[in-house]
């Protein structure tokens, strides 16, 4: 009973000891630069990238174009199937050629030659009629002849206005089936160019996202295309933070794909509709510096720099106790009032000063 009590008396000296030999981390305060920020990631985008729908429903019949070509805008890019809409659009064309023939068809034309005859029977019925009655005035013939020859004249008259009449109602109708049979064409072609998708842009194709064969409808996309040399960043900032972002400030970011290399971008404009989904504002940026290569949808965390002081008294964030606390070496609370903050340090701007030792809090 003795020996154990001994035993015991000597593992607790030897925990006393190592106990009382470790020692509590200790720093000094350091005058540094640091710079407060608000995280962000998103991806990179090409300027004006878009998604290519089709305005019809169809075959993919024909990829005119291969994925990271360069195309011009309304160059075609990809071509559907639809027989049906060929076979409208040739109707449509022998409907207005057809029409186009009746303009100056034979019915048309023998009308114009009766309107033709009858003003020049009119004509010559008014002379005679005009000379009768010159006649009848110097007592020269009869009021018998007088009256035939202005009979004559008012039966040119009415058959004048007839021949008109009919001639241009015909020609009224045969004018307006050319015009209509000539849009119902320009409706088919249109409707025909409408299976023929189109670059709406200069930029480069960097996906196609159908194969041949494929149906196509008007509710998903057939491709993405956009500038072949600008690039943008699209960001994601929490709502918390949105308020202190404003155009114009500096952005360092990263990517997967540069591993260890920093680059800068500037803030171009902030969406000011939250993503309900996110909580999240979409933040629209600039490259001031950016790699040599870039691809869309390319993955970035990106840090939006708030603000920046040169020469600030720093801690580290990980000797601040409930944000307004630091310990001394009798573990008392000491209160401070913090400025700016990154990830890993803190300002202190009054409280404590670089003359002074803090400890980091036991956990």
């Amino acid at each position: 009973m003795h020996l154990y009590k001994r035993h015991l008396f000597l593992l607790i000296l030897i925990f006393n000891f190592i106990g009382c030999g470790k020692k509590q981390e200790k720093i000094q305060p350091t005058v540094e630069a640091i710079t407060e920020s608000v995280y962000a990631s998103g991806i990179i985008k090409s300027r004006n990238q878009y998604q290519v729908y089709s305005t019809v429903n169809g075959l993919l019949n024909e990829i005119m174009v291969n994925e990271g070509d360069v195309v011009k805008k309304d160059q075609p890019i990809l071509r559907l199937l639809n027989e049906s809409s060929k076979i409208n659009t040739a109707n449509a064309r022998l409907a207005a050629e057809l029409a186009e023939k009746n303009i100056n068809g034979d019915k048309l034309n023998e009308l114009k030659a009766n309107l033709e005859f009858a003003a020049s029977k009119l004509k010559n019925d008014s002379v005679l009629f005009v000379r009768q009655k010159n006649l009848y005035a110097q007592q020269i013939g009869t009021l018998i002849d007088l009256e035939q020859r202005e009979l004559a004249y008012s039966n040119s008259q009415t058959n004048f206005r007839s021949a008109k009449l009919r001639y241009d109602d015909a020609k009224t109708q045969a004018d307006f089936a050319a015009r209509q049979a000539k849009n119902n064409l320009n409706i088919s072609t249109n409707v025909q160019n409408d299976f023929i998708i189109k670059s709406e842009t200069n930029g480069r194709v960097y996906s196609i996202l159908k194969e041949k064969g494929e149906l196509v409808n008007t509710q998903s996309p057939v491709a993405i295309i956009g500038d072949a040399e600008v690039f943008e960043l699209e960001l994601q900032v929490d709502e918390y933070d949105v308020t202190r972002i404003k155009a114009g400030q500096k952005i360092l970011l990263s990517l997967d794909s540069y591993k260890g290399k920093i680059f800068e971008a500037v803030v171009r404009r902030i969406d000011p509709i939250m993503n309900e989904r996110t909580r999240s504002f979409k933040v629209e940026a600039d490259f001031v510096q950016k790699p040599d290569e870039l691809f869309p949808n390319l993955t970035v965390e990106a840090n939006i720099v708030i603000h920046t002081k040169e020469k600030a008294l720093t801690i580290p964030r990980t000797y601040l106790v409930d944000d307004q606390f630091v310990l001394n070496e009798k573990g008392e609370k000491l209160k401070v009032v913090v400025g700016l903050k990154d990830y890993n340090k803190a300002e202190i701007l009054n409280g404590i000063s670089s003359s002074d030792f803090i400890y980091l809090p036991v956990k």
